[in-house]
């Protein structure tokens, strides 16, 4: 019998934007029987907050097929594969979906695709964001800041002098080291505490981000986000933002941001679409 695994490139270098897709696109994909592997043990332990039933830490990539059986079917949420690596896949699962972000990407032979960008007949063009952030529910935090959830390098910490005059909460990552948020303190309003991380994206009205998938998650609540660009973050979602009118600008760019902040009262966004269904029907349609 074939099994149904997701990977998801995950971790304290890189953080959790993978995962919260995955978790959309395995709710959203209910009826199957679907093994998350995380390349982090901790957020597998707790991904059965999520939803996710049954869920693997794999530490590395090159452990998948110590999991995995040939024949059996992957979904891939990863840039650390190279086009050998990526071959070898193919060849050993019975059905491949590849999700990316690049806006410079192709379908290769023997896979699908899940990208914005690339229009193909085996390609779903759509990002899958959580059903749960398109709900209208009272804006009860004016501004809050998310950083993301790793920061490995201390960057925010660094840079925090340049966000203490924008009067914003913090809402903590889930990979910062203890007694970090000692160190963050008095640049910011208040801390938020990583479990809040949904409630306080749904209640914001400005939500200032460095994550792709919380600027997104923040837009589809009705949140007004404006996502700053870390230099260790590839750059695949800025063509997509452009395209929703997100605010963006570098995270160095403390002159910008402040303008950006001060002119978000008037500025127009453009309107997410609920897209995990259409994710979920791509896939469904691969597997039948």
């Amino acid at each position: 019998m074939k099994r149904i695994f997701y990977y998801a490139h995950t971790g304290h270098r890189i953080g959790l934007d993978r995962f919260h897709r995955a978790a959309a696109i395995i709710n959203a994909l209910g009826e199957y029987e679907i093994t998350l592997l995380t390349s982090d043990y901790r957020i597998a332990q707790i991904a059965h907050t999520y939803g996710i039933k049954r869920s693997v830490g794999v530490d590395v990539i090159r452990n998948i097929p110590q999991i995995a059986n040939s024949g059996d079917i992957l979904i891939f949420d990863s840039a650390e594969a190279n086009p050998a690596m990526l071959a070898d896949m193919q060849r050993f699962f019975s059905v491949f979906i590849r999700i990316s972000d690049e806006s410079e990407e192709q379908v290769y032979p023997g896979e699908y695709l899940i990208n914005p960008y690339v229009k193909d007949e085996n390609c779903c063009n759509a990002l899958a964001v959580d059903p749960l952030f398109f709900s209208s529910q009272e804006k009860k935090e004016d501004s809050v800041f998310f950083f993301g959830d790793d920061d490995y390098e201390e960057d925010l910490f660094k840079h925090k002098a340049a966000l203490a005059s924008s009067k914003l909460k913090l809402l903590l990552g889930f990979y910062f080291f203890v007694n970090y948020e000692d160190k963050l303190t008095d640049a910011f309003t208040a801390l938020i505490e990583p479990e809040e991380y949904q409630e306080t994206i749904l209640g914001a009205k400005l939500f200032v981000t460095c994550s792709p998938i919380a600027a997104l998650q923040a837009l589809a609540s009705g949140s007004r986000p404006i996502y700053l660009q870390r230099a260790d973050y590839p750059k695949g979602f800025l063509p997509l933002f452009a395209e929703l009118k997100i605010p963006c600008a570098d995270f160095a760019d403390e002159k910008t941001l402040e303008s950006l902040i001060k002119a978000n009262a008037s500025h127009a966004y453009n309107t997410l679409d609920s897209n995990a269904a259409e994710v979920a029907d791509f896939i469904k349609k691969t597997l039948s």
